[in-house]
């Protein structure tokens, strides 16, 4: 098994979730965080006091999938993701020893 993990915009995400639950992918996390992308427009800029540093709120997508589903997921992430911009997000592909489940 396979963890994703994804930073994009926000206004992204709608499209990436709808995308990845239509072909099945239903292990899903979404969190906002403090990023440091590239701002879309001035409406997406923000200053984090306590970091001292310009930050746009971005999204965190934690997807978890079989191995042989890692190049469909990150190609559907990398698809509607898109913003346009060299830096419209990160994706990072991790293994995961083990899981269990809470019943």
């Amino acid at each position: 098994m396979k963890q994703i993990k994804a930073f994009i915009h926000r206004n992204r995400i709608a499209d990436v979730i709808r995308a990845l639950k239509g072909k099945g992918y239903n292990s899903l996390s979404i969190v906002d965080v403090k990023g440091m992308l590239d701002a879309l427009d001035e409406k997406e800029r923000d200053y984090s006091i306590e970091l001292g540093v310009e930050t746009i709120v971005e999204v965190k997508m934690e997807l978890i999938c079989d191995d042989h589903c890692i190049a469909e997921a990150v190609e559907i992430i990398r698809e509607k993701a898109r913003t346009g911009q060299s830096n419209a997000g990160w994706i990072y592909v991790f293994d995961v020893r083990e899981s269990y489940a809470i019943e």
